[in-house]
């Protein structure tokens, strides 16, 4: 551990003070992503953590608890120091962890993120319901008082309503009205839906606990083969649209569809810091999401 993280004898006298458990995960998360904590690090016994940051054991059990769900920390127990884990995606006990479908894989590391004083989320999606179910937990922890970002900035990037898509479409064949067929009619409702919902779910954060936050959408003239998302500059997640024949019920009758089931992508995560092609993939795209942000995308307004 670096110098400016040892413990002297003197630190036991620390006065405690009331520090959120939030605080101490946040700095410990920062030190094990800086590499001042590397992967197999152990750590000081939850006593000498307590008197490092002048909180009560309690606070750095909760704290220690909080980066084993985001699976940074393995062994957190009362009785022995924990170990960091040779990655963030790494199961507790060290094993690599296959990727998840983005149901399973998404909400912790959203989740994650808002643990961040400010917070910032990219998204390039279809329909951004991934993103909305996501959100659902970080904004729970956040009314019960548990988070407490003090800005929060989402942007998102899904396809214009003036373009034909790739995927869905019809099995049978495009309808005379092109993009304004049933199915396309039916694709933008829900894009519209889900937009709407995640807007007001994150702004009305404003008046309920004061946080500034910004939710800010814009249209891609392209139907985008996968999604991703950047959760600041520190993490992308990375999915493939799998394309497949599938039936669904539009205006009361059966229709055969090419289309992508996006909660069940499979999704991978690449964070900064873990390794070059790690920090690479990051940076690349965050590149690529700001190039098409500021470029070819247009403003968007989630109307019919």
């Amino acid at each position: 551990m670096d110098p400016e993280h040892a413990f002297g004898p003197g630190r036991e006298s620390t006065p405690r003070r009331r520090r959120p458990p939030r605080e101490v995960a946040d700095e410990l998360r920062q030190r094990i992503r800086s590499g001042a904590l590397p992967p197999g690090a152990r750590l000081p016994a939850q006593a000498v953590l307590a008197a490092e940051f002048g909180v009560e054991r309690a606070t750095v059990r909760q704290a220690l608890r909080t980066l084993a769900a985001e699976h940074l920390l393995s062994q957190v127990t009362r009785g022995r120091p924990a170990f960091v884990t040779g990655h963030p995606e790494r199961a507790p006990a060290g094993a690599p962890a296959p990727p998840l479908p983005t149901t399973a894989a998404l909400a912790p590391r959203i989740t994650a993120a808002f643990a961040a004083p400010h917070v910032r989320v990219d998204a390039l999606c279809l329909t951004a319901v991934s993103l909305t179910l996501a959100l659902g937990e970080p904004l729970r922890q956040i009314h019960a008082g548990r988070l407490k970002p003090a800005t929060i900035d989402v942007r998102v990037l899904v396809p214009s309503r003036n373009i034909p898509l790739a995927f869905p479409v019809s099995a049978e064949g495009r309808g005379r009205g092109g993009r304004d067929d049933a199915v396309h009619r039916r694709w933008l409702e829900m894009r519209n839906a889900q937009g709407r919902v995640l807007r007001h779910n994150l702004l009305s954060l404003r008046a309920t606990h004061g946080i500034d936050v910004r939710v800010t959408f814009r249209a891609l003239p392209f139907t985008p083969p996968v999604k991703l998302y950047l959760l600041g500059r520190a993490e992308a997640l990375f999915a493939y649209y799998t394309v497949g024949r599938r039936e669904e019920e539009i205006d009361h009758a059966p229709r055969p569809l090419y289309d992508a089931q996006g909660t069940r992508s499979v999704l991978f995560s690449f964070t900064a810091g873990a390794g070059p092609r790690d920090t690479a993939f990051v940076g690349q795209s965050r590149l690529w999401f700001d190039a098409l942000w500021g470029t070819i995308s247009s403003e968007l307004t989630l109307t019919g």
